[in-house]
């Protein structure tokens, strides 16, 4: 160690002594910066997106993006982000009927309230998406408007039709004796309900479980204590796993079991997740095992009759009536709580058809899987729904606000965009004005210019206004942000770039009502993502730095036209 402290002074020693005698002089060094470096720098160098509008030459140009309210609120990189480079912000899901409508029919528009106070806080413009749409609807609540008056009878159930009918010679283990289906798969953390009449030959316990077949767990629903006379049971669970079969264990009753209405729904959906409830036609999806158990249908006159009252339909003229009201409600209630800021709306959104007449409506008709938030207004007010829809908005809104129907796939090769225009001659034609056109533009690098081209084309000679309303751009066949490469982000930048040239090429100038970026920031791969999950669709990445799509956006705003 002395060894060591003696040369460090001596070297020290002979530095300064050097140092001394010596005259300094600088070296210099050329460091070359990494190319990926200098072009993010390029990049960088930008000012904000909305800067490069020139409201002189077009000042009904409104540059916009889309996000959700809590990030608005929380006032975080996003809010600030939004609030430097655009000029108008849309709600992704927050204003549609059902964030607003509660269960029984009010309206709630305190976040709206909120998000109005926010947004003029910082002069950014507020657009109205969206009053009619056959998605993000309360369906539950509409459902029951429409349902069927039931008028109870006095006495007790009655025996008719059929049953599904298990019998156990022997008491067992309560698994070991066992009836199933198999179902849809169950989401994790929702409430499912159980709705069941049943029977035994004498009192008895027989309990329900939904279960995963791939490991045998399950989530217990209960039991239902057995009487000689039918009983309506309904029990609940969360699924705690995606559970894909319903069980029912009998092995601690011996005797004859009949169940009837079988219908397991999850909270707030009307659609039940068995195939077979009624056991009239047949008994098929059941089966079973265990303990020489057997199943079989009743026989006829062993099954749930109704307890002597009666079921009233609703016309098709009395369904209109009521959910003409209900739209009206909700507009008129929307509007009046909104028009003194907001001045523009997607009245209608995405009413046509994808497949196989893009001249025809939408419809829900023959759906199996309808969504628990599905719901067609088209289906019971016809093809005048959106006439409907464009009266109310006009008459509670304000007299100059602006009113757009909004779909997407306008850029398709087939004739969407055509049977789009259509319909908005049809609405005119009974009376109810449309100021613009929304074309949504969820597209990818592969999508033809062309169509691009033609589909502008197509909308400029509406003389309407035409909007841009939710453009966004991905690599195409599912590439995810951990596949992405160089190549495929420059080929997205130059058609992010193609896309606001052709439009402020082709749409007449006084007929730009402007462009809203859907995503700003490129999609997290995460549960709570739900828009287009993991793929770079956005100007900035998740971390907020700036991609070739800014600078060609940037680009594409700047250009003299």
């Amino acid at each position: 160690m002395k060894k060591i402290n003696k040369t460090l002074v001596f070297l020290l020693s002979f530095g300064t002594v050097w140092s001394s005698c010596s005259k300094y002089q600088a070296l210099e060094y050329a460091v070359e910066k990494p190319e990926k470096v200098l072009e993010q720098e390029d990049i960088d160098a930008y000012n904000p997106l909305k800067s490069y509008l020139d409201k002189q030459a077009n000042p009904g140009f409104k540059l916009g993006v889309a996000l959700n309210m809590n990030d608005y609120f929380n006032k975080g990189v996003l809010y600030r982000l939004a609030n430097r480079n655009f000029e108008e912000m849309v709600m992704g899901y927050e204003m549609k009927h059902g964030s607003i409508v509660q269960a029984d029919g009010s309206l709630n528009l305190s976040r709206v309230e909120q998000l109005i106070r926010a947004a003029q806080e910082n002069n950014m413009a507020l657009y109205g998406h969206t009053l009619c749409w056959h998605s993000g609807q309360h369906a539950a609540y509409l459902n029951k408007l429409i349902a069927p008056v039931v008028i109870p009878g006095s006495g007790g159930p009655a025996l008719a039709g059929h049953a599904l009918k298990m019998s156990n010679p022997a008491v067992v283990n309560a698994w070991e004796a066992q009836t199933a289906t198999d179902i849809n798969l169950t989401e994790i953390g929702k409430e499912y309900v159980l709705k069941i009449v049943a029977r035994g030959s004498k009192a008895g316990n027989i309990g329900i479980d939904l279960q995963s077949t791939s490991n045998y767990t399950g989530d217990n629903m209960g039991s239902l204590a057995l009487t000689t006379s039918y009983k309506a049971y309904e029990l609940k669970v969360t699924a705690t796993a995606a559970r894909n079969r319903f069980i029912i264990n009998f092995g601690q009753y011996d005797g004859s079991i009949f169940i009837d209405k079988v219908v397991l729904t999850k909270t707030g959906s009307s659609a039940s997740l068995i195939a077979n409830s009624d056991f009239e036609n047949n008994i098929d999806g059941w089966f079973g095992w265990g303990n020489n158990s057997t199943r079989a249908q009743s026989a006829d006159g062993e099954g749930y009759g109704s307890p002597g009252g009666s079921t009233i339909e609703k016309t098709a003229a009395e369904k209109e009536a009521i959910l003409s009201k209900a739209l009206e409600t909700f507009i008129a209630g929307m509007l009046e709580k909104t028009k003194g800021y907001i001045k523009a709306w997607d009245v209608v959104n995405e009413p046509m058809s994808d497949w196989p007449d893009q001249y025809a409506l939408k419809t829900g008709v023959g759906k199996s899987d309808l969504a628990d938030d599905e719901f067609y207004w088209q289906d019971y007010l016809g093809k005048d729904y959106a006439v409907k829809a464009f009266q109310f908005a006009r008459k509670y809104g304000n007299a100059n606000d602006l009113l757009f129907i909004n779909d997407y796939g306008l850029e398709g090769s087939g004739n969407k965009c055509k049977g789009l225009i259509a319909y908005v001659s049809y609405i005119e034609s009974k009376g109810a004005k449309v100021d613009g056109i929304g074309t949504q533009m969820h597209i990818d690098i592969h999508t033809s210019k062309d169509n691009i081209v033609s589909m502008f084309n197509l909308l400029a000679a509406t003389g309407k206004l035409i909007k841009v309303s939710e453009l966004d751009i991905g690599l195409g066949d599912g590439i995810k942000t951990s596949n992405a490469t160089a190549e495929m982000y420059q080929k997205q930048a130059d058609l992010y770039k193609f896309v606001v040239e052709k439009y402020r090429e082709i749409i007449p100038k006084d007929k730009q009502y402007g462009i809203t970026l859907w995503s700003p920031l490129d999609s997290p791969d995460q549960e709570s993502s739900f828009w287009r999950r993991g793929e770079p669709i956005g100007l900035w990445t998740e971390g907020f730095v700036r991609k070739p799509a800014y600078q060609a956006v940037a680009e594409a705003l700047s250009a003299k036209k």
